[in-house]
């Protein structure tokens, strides 16, 4: 990417109005501001400084403008129609109702990207309730407990809040990611479009292996994560580690105890991945005696050791730690910021990296109307297309496509959740996508990770292997790969040997802890990437062993939409440059980003109060879990709406309390609710126009009829196993919508078609023979 200046970023001549309120909106706009956008943030008079600003908000221009006064909302739609890309995050029909909709800004702007992140979308029946974090968590069975990890006695079938925005922060990686894509899109035809990622819709992303399943089977229950040792261990100091030597040997866990000098542990067969795996009597042996060792050294000292030894092993921080550690700081992960208010602070640093971001300086927020003169005055005059857009326009003729990165070739080495996923996007925008498995892989998740490739089982370590990878990299535009830092180049296929035959090429590398700082060629999965950051910390809360948070795998699809991001930027470089390059993501810098509301340090900075631990219900009686006759419902509400609840009479003695009782308040709503069923508390507090939604379960939003008919939740006939259901498609685009993939067959089903396509047919029979590549008894979809 060498074009583009360094420091310019990618979206450098992209200019961008944020008309967005907490959290979705501002995150989405200030992963493309980070990345070289124009952005300016309309605030609305009035509007609550929260901390988070000072991250949500950094790097963008501000005005203040009432879009109910006539005046300012003139200016504001001027802003808008002069712009290449709008963001909000109201209600369906809010915008409408101010002239700022899509429809009344296409007419007038019809290159312009539209992107509309709602809590619930247009055509959903829910669409005009308040869609808060805790009532979309409740709609999509995200409020429960890692199976396996409950606390002693738990009550399986209660809810559990977490104050991490994962529907937001979802729907903001998803938002960021397609803007991107639309914006090639729009190079490539000229054309802009509406983009809509509701945050219900984006959690179907983060539901991923964990709702899909053989309908003939139905939804297996979930297991514990618990082989070869892995689980969460208390150290000398009285702090945690988390350990997971997964995979398809015990290797790790012998590297383990090699470190650490209990080698001799392997004669009493504690080191027999198949033997831990049968025997559960010898699994508990093997986690009696870790507990017993990991008490000899601190839990730093003891990351230390397994990180060198290659194990995936970190000490569990908190959240101010790992701003303060070494290696966030020099992998950028996060970076000091100077503050208007705060002064010095740290916070989250680029959510990923290109080489037009190597020289990046994060630009502080402006405070509230600080811009106000210059933006009203660039509001003021008529509207007219972006200069970047109509120098592109006159530039070259429209290409006839239907999909953002149609024509593009994308080679995926990638493995387990987070790389596979981020191939299987970029598939769902037009690319066609080879995936690449080693012969001996399981290849986790397969029916939906790999959903629309063609796949083949290939040792690119091998020399002949490597001669097929070559082949198949000649004809790639796009390369994903999953190796930790500087394996790939041991192997002779990183970025410098692909960029020293073929300088066009969009390379990215995703892995566990970042490129550069100290620890970036550790391993590490799911599981670590929550750990390092503060997010298992905080799920642990202060009463209880930190364990890993939620019931899906934040880290690992959000690291799968992640890398889709980069990898879009690229695309859309070298779209506009004819230039590749190095693009990179990392798990901690996910989780990293999941937590940017709370991921900030300066001095004189006070702990906030925020729920914590599995028996969390919510923030406060107007944000909570309560239980009802038949289940539980989240509630989710101002405090100033308190009074609109007298129109349900059964509501009506909570109604007539001060909101500033939250105690009283809590106990009449509790009162009151207990004795009505889901159904019909939900119904009562949705028609008096509070936030509401019962909780379901996994399989009950898996087979809902909105998510069926929304396609949120689809149906593909599998040759083997019949009909198969899994997540649908997440993100709606009005001119180059997503593509839902074929159904995946075997692993490895494709070899004889892939090696064909590039001349190499005739050797399958030698290629299979040095066990190179995998013909035979290929790993099952499902």
């Amino acid at each position: 990417m060498t074009e583009t200046a360094a420091g310019a970023g990618v979206l450098s001549g992209i200019k961008v109005v944020d008309f967005g309120h907490f959290v979705a909106g501002p995150l989405t706009a200030v992963m493309l501001a980070d990345q070289g956008a124009e952005v300016v943030h309309v605030d609305r008079p009035g509007a609550e400084l929260a901390e988070a600003d000072a991250f949500l908000n950094r790097g963008k221009r501000r005005v203040t403008l009432d879009l109910k006064d006539p005046a300012d909302a003139a200016i504001a739609a001027r802003l808008a129609a002069g712009a290449d890309v709008v963001i909000e995050n109201f209600r369906p029909g809010v915008m409408d109702r101010h002239g700022l909709g899509w429809q009344q800004l296409a007419p007038v702007a019809p290159r312009l990207i539209y992107c509309s992140l709602p809590g619930f979308g247009r055509d959903d029946p829910r669409a005009a309730i308040p869609a808060w974090e805790g009532v979309v968590a409740a709609a999509t069975a995200n409020c429960s407990i890692r199976v396996g990890q409950e606390p002693e006695g738990w009550d399986t079938t209660r809810p559990t809040y977490s104050a991490v925005p994962l529907a937001s922060n979802f729907a903001a990686f998803l938002a960021a990611t397609a803007i991107v894509a639309a914006l090639t899109f729009r190079h490539r035809t000229g054309r802009g479009q509406l983009i809509e990622v509701p945050l219900f819709h984006a959690m179907f992303e983060l539901i991923g292996k964990a709702g899909s399943f053989v309908q003939a089977d139905g939804l297996a229950p979930p297991k514990p994560h618990s082989g070869n040792g892995s689980g969460t261990y208390e150290c000398a100091d009285g702090r945690y580690v988390r350990m997971d030597p997964i995979g398809g040997s015990a290797r790790f866990l012998r590297w383990l105890l090699d470190a650490a000098g209990a080698e001799s542990w392997a004669a009493d067969g504690l080191t027999d991945g198949v033997r831990l795996a049968r025997h559960k009597e010898l699994e508990e042996q093997l986690k009696e005696r870790l507990r017993g060792m990991f008490l000899t050294r601190t839990a730093e000292e003891w990351g230390e050791l397994a990180g060198d030894a290659g194990v995936p092993l970190v000490f569990i921080r908190t959240c101010r730690e790992w701003l303060q550690t070494p290696h966030a700081r020099v992998a950028g992960h996060v970076v000091s910021v100077a503050d208007p208010l705060f002064g010095e602070t740290w916070m989250p640093g680029l959510p990923v990296h290109t080489a037009a971001s190597s020289g990046w300086t994060p630009r502080p927020r402006q405070l509230p109307d600080t811009d106000h003169d210059a933006v009203a005055a660039e509001g003021s005059q008529p509207a007219a297309p972006a200069a970047s857009a109509a120098t592109a326009a006159a530039a070259r003729p429209a290409e006839d496509i239907t999909r953002a990165f149609e024509g593009l070739r994308v080679l995926d080495l990638t493995e387990i959740l987070a790389g596979p996923t981020s191939g299987r996007i970029l598939g769902e925008y037009g690319a066609d996508v080879v995936k690449i498995n080693a012969p001996n892989s399981t290849v986790a998740a397969h029916g939906i990770v790999n959903r629309g490739k063609r796949s083949i089982l290939l040792n690119v370590e091998a020399e002949r292997g490597q001669a097929v990878f070559w082949e198949l990299a000649s004809r790639s535009d796009v390369i994903i790969q999953n190796y930790p830092e500087g394996t790939a180049d041991r192997y002779g296929i990183g970025y410098r040997h692909v960029r020293a035959r073929f300088p066009d090429v969009v390379y990215v590398s995703v892995t566990c802890y970042g490129e550069g700082g100290l620890w970036g060629a550790r391993r590490g999965w799911e599981t670590q990437g929550q750990a390092v950051t503060g997010m298992m910390e905080r799920a642990g809360g202060d009463h209880h062993v930190p364990e890993v948070l939620g019931p899906y795998n934040v880290v690992d699809f959000g690291s799968g939409v992640m890398t889709a991001f980069a990898a879009s930027l690229g695309i859309f470089h070298r779209t506009r440059t004819g230039a590749g390059g190095l693009v990179t993501a990392s798990l901690a810098q996910t989780a990293t980003y999941h937590q940017a509301i709370f991921m900030l340090d300066y001095a004189g900075r006070r702990q906030h109060a925020e729920p914590r631990g599995p028996e969390a219900l919510g923030t406060g009686p107007f944000q909570r879990y309560y239980q009802v006759r038949d289940g539980w419902i989240f509630l989710g509400m101002k405090p100033s709406q308190l009074p609109s609840l007298r129109s349900v009479p059964w509501l009506a003695g909570a109604a007539g309390l001060s909101p500033a009782d939250a105690t009283a308040v809590a106990e009449a709503l509790s009162a009151a609710l207990a004795g009505r069923s889901a159904a019909e508390a939900t119904r009562a507090l949705q028609e008096a126009g509070v936030g509401a939604h019962e909780v379901l379960t996994t399989e009950q939003v898996m087979t809902s009829e909105p998510a069926r008919k929304l396609g949120l939740s689809l149906t593909q006939r599998s040759e083997e196993f019949g009909p198969v259901v899994m997540p649908g498609l997440t993100v709606r685009l009005s001119e180059s919508p997503l593509v839902l993939g074929r159904p995946a067959g075997r692993a490895g089903s494709d070899a004889e078609s892939i090696l064909a396509e590039v001349g190499l047919a005739g050797r399958m029979t030698e290629l299979s023979r040095y066990w190179v590549l995998r013909t035979d008894n290929l790993p099952p979809p499902w």
